[in-house]
Parts: structure tokens; sequence; C-alpha cells
């Protein structure tokens, strides 16, 4: 991830390969903010002319045109980024925008921004771009013998409109929610083969340790003893067992608790109902949920989060050994419950399952989980947008309103109570899976059973865990949506709101 800093220095003499300057769009055409319109009047260029020459420039996001710094200021190059219309601009146009600017940089490592200068700028855009710009340098090039190079270093200039160490606390709060991000992704981009359920659990413990995290590693015997039913049989076909990780947060003066559980399938082959070749490409990402809420914890400390949090990482491998789990099996879950297996392939509500026990037991005041878990998911909201399901009405407010401030689209669904039948067995409580359309519905109300009451929202992040392209600043592959999400929302938690649970 690139560095991040402030200047104060005009932006005609600021040192970097790269100067990038925004242009907003109005009625009769681009329009040159006064931090731009300065430095084109030292290169001697034309707005007007650009927007009717072959660039086209217009002011709206996605427009970009590269400018020689022609020795009129100390930048080698001058980049024009659109960021759309006064009106309209939020915080997540200028991500956007910073995105394009950082897809635009080429060999640049090295980047002068003012694109939060737009419009009056402030903390919210100065954060805003410097997450865009932080997120959008993201590459993943651990296993290539010749990296490419990246952006290293951007500095965000700041006009004096506010105060610097307001300014300097945005970009810290935005530099920590980003560096969270991407370790998300470094999880969930590597092989399945280096990130097993014990590389995982081991890397969990050492993020811990460093974030001064409190943390408990269960294995075989201790979940033997614990009662973990669901989690032993999913990864009971696999070479490398289970794990169960428990993280704590406990701030001074805690003002609440949340609970975190996230699903840790590392690889999913579907188990003896063994998914088709195609269907296991992508499969090392199951664990997204998992690195999810190991890089939300990791943040908080840093963040001066006031929640105390506690993050449940169940970690198994579905793999269709001699030991795996059988269609027709009856499990019993952490609380009890006990669980017909229809479906091996239905494993992460499994795992969640005891993962969400545990954390009921420790009596928080809400829980959310976070998991790639249904296709049906993704079948109805598209590859983009979270699932958010849930038995409190201001609990799965609060995380959209989170979710709509970091700019990661989500959509509610219902609990729909009279689908609650088709989870009920002949010879257990609950199966695990049904043949009826609604996936993502069932899903959510199997896992209703095993929060004890408690408030509680369920993220499925099947569709935008990873992605098939890159887009501003999401780059193909792993995506670490939710966690600004997340830690936007442990900020602002109070518990005093979920006094109706109604759903």
């Amino acid at each position: 991830m690139p560095r991040l800093a402030l200047s104060d220095a005009p932006p005609e003499l600021a040192e970097a390969d790269l100067l990038v300057l925004p242009v907003a769009a109005g009625d009769g055409g681009p329009v040159a903010p006064p931090v731009t319109r300065a430095v084109l009047r030292r290169l001697g260029a034309d707005l007007a002319g650009l927007a009717a020459g072959p660039a086209r420039l217009r002011g709206v996001v996605d427009d970009a045109v590269l400018l020689p710094g022609y020795g009129g200021v100390a930048a080698a190059a001058v980049l024009l980024v659109g960021v759309g219309r006064d009106a309209d601009r939020t915080p997540e146009t200028l991500r956007r925008a910073a995105g394009v600017a950082v897809a635009q940089a080429g060999h640049a490592t090295t980047m002068a921004t003012a694109l939060h200068q737009a419009g009056g700028g402030g903390t919210r855009a100065l954060a805003a771009v410097a997450e865009g710009t932080a997120l959008a340098a993201y590459r993943f090039q651990r296993h290539k013998s010749r990296p490419e190079p990246a952006l290293a270093a951007a500095t965000l200039l700041v006009d004096g409109a506010g105060s610097l160490a307001d300014l300097e606390g945005a970009l810290r709060r935005a530099e920590q929610a980003a560096a969270a991000t991407v370790l998300v992704r470094d999880l969930v981009n590597e092989p399945a083969s280096a990130m097993n359920p014990a590389t995982l659990a081991a890397e969990a413990v050492r993020l811990a340790r460093r974030a001064g995290l409190g943390h408990r590693l269960l294995q075989a015997p201790a979940l033997r003893r614990g009662r973990f039913g669901a989690v032993l049989a999913v990864g009971g076909g696999s070479a490398v067992p289970p794990r169960v990780v428990e993280l704590r947060y406990r701030p001074a003066g805690a003002r609440g608790h949340v609970a975190l559980v996230g699903k840790g399938v590392t690889f999913d082959t579907g188990g003896l109902d063994l998914k088709r070749g195609a269907g296991m490409d992508g499969m090392k990402d199951d664990m997204a949920g998992a690195a999810t809420v190991l890089g939300v914890m990791t943040a908080l400390a840093g963040l001066g989060v006031r929640t105390a949090v506690t993050g449940i990482l169940p970690l198994v491998e579905n793999m269709p050994g001699g030991s795996a789990m059988r269609p027709g099996d009856v499990l019993r879950a952490r609380n009890g419950v006990t669980v017909e297996v229809t479906n091996t392939d239905a494993e992460g509500r499994l795992i969640l399952a005891d993962g969400l026990a545990l954390a009921a037991e420790a009596g928080p005041d809400a829980i959310l989980d976070l998991a790639t878990l249904t296709g049906s998911a993704v079948v109805g909201l598209g590859p983009g947008c979270t699932a958010v399901l849930g038995n409190a009405q201001p609990l799965a407010e609060s995380v959209l309103g989170a979710a709509a401030e970091a700019g990661e689209t989500a959509c509610r669904l219902p609990l729909i109570e009279d689908y609650r039948r088709f989870l009920d067995s002949e010879v257990a409580d609950l199966v695990n899976s049904t043949d009826q359309p609604g996936d993502v519905i069932q899903a959510a109300l199997f896992l209703r059973e095993f929060v004890a009451g408690v408030p509680w929202v369920h993220l499925d992040i099947a569709g935008p865990a990873t992605a098939k392209e890159a887009r501003y600043y999401q780059p193909k592959g792993a995506t670490g949506c939710m966690v600004r999400t997340l830690l936007g929302f442990l900020e602002r938690f109070d518990p005093a709101g979920l006094k109706d649970r109604s759903a």
C-alpha cells in the first residue's frame, strides 16, 4: 500500500511523478476549481480546448487527460481527472475519481493529488480520496518473479482551509481502514495450498498478538470437548484438521459489545456432493468472511473504537476424504440443535452455526456474521451487492447506513417466516439445505436458530467478495468488501438503538 501524507505546498511546487487535479462538470462544459485553474494558467493550457479537442474532457467521473509538466510545475506530468457536478458529488464519487487517477498513473511511483479540493474539500472528501488512492494502488504480486512497479507514495495537498490536525486524523483513519482492507485482499488472494485452516489460524494468532488482541485457538481435542459438532463434521474429510479462533478486543469504558462471526472455508470442493470442476474455480475465496472479521479486528485499537468486539473464526477445508461427512448424517451443533445433512456443499451455514452459538454465549448486544454463503444471493442481487438479512430492524438499518457511507452496495432481504417450514427434518431438528428456491433466505433462517434471540444481522458476501474485473478502486480478485462498512458501524455502535428487536 502506498505511503500517504499531507502537504501544504502549492500544487505547482509539489514534487512527484504525477500531479492530479480535479475538473468538475458544469452545464456549459468542464469547470476548473481554483486549484486546477492556477496550474492550468502556468501551463498555458486551455480547458475549453481540451473539452472541444480529441480528449473530450467533460469533468464527469471516468474522464482523465494527461498533460506534460512543460517545466511549469515541479511534477513531471499533470493529470486532470473528472469529479462530476458539485451538487451531485459524494465521497464515493471522489473514491472513484481517485481510482481513475491511479489507473491512469502508468509507471508513476509518486503522486500528489488535490482531488479532494473540488467543491470545498474537508475531512470527508480528503478521507475518500485517500481511501480510493490506497485501495486502487493494490497489487497482489507475492508470487510473481518480477513484480510490476506500483504506486509507492501519495501526497494529499491541503490548502489551509481546514484544521491540519483534523485533516491528519481523517487521513490516518482512512489509511488504517485501507490497510485492513488490503490485509483481507492478501489473505483471500492466497492459494488454498498456502492458506489452509492451520496456516490461517496461525496468521490470525500472529496478527492478534501484533494488534494486542486477546485470542484463543481451539483444535481437535478442544473442539470435541467444546461440542463443535458442525465444525468437526465439515472439516472431517480434510488432511488438515479444523480450527476455531476467538479474538477479543476490550477497550476501557466500552459502550457496548458486538460479536462478529466469519465463515472460514479455506477451500470448498463441495465434500462428497462434489462440485463440478468449474464450480471449484475460485473456491479459495470461501474464507472471505473469516478474513474480513480478522481484518476488522486488527484495525480496532488503531482507530480507537470504543465498542468491545469478539471475533469468531471457524476454519475448515471441505474435502471428500475418507472421514468426510455424508448426506444423511446427523450432527449436533454446539447449542444442542441437531442437523440432518442433506447437502455436504451447504457447509458454510454448518460451521457458522457453531460460531454463532459460541458468540451468543458471550452475551453480546449484537451479532453480525459474514459469509460467501449462497449462489442465490448472487442470482438475486448480482455480483456487487451484499445481501443483508436479520432479526432486528434497527441493527440492519445501522449496518446499511454504514455501507452507504463506505460506498459499498448492500440490500436488505426479508426473512420470510413461511419459508422456515422447509428446514424441518424428519430425523433431526433441521436440515441444512433444501431444494426450494430462495436459498439465501432459507440459509439465514437456518442461522437464526443459533443466535439465541440476540439482535443479529447476516451479511451474504458471495457476490462482492471477489471481482472478475477491476473497477475504480476495486481490483480484480479479492475486494476486501465490508471491512470499511464494519469499521464505520463499530465506531458508531450504540446498544441503546437496539431496544426494538422486531424484524
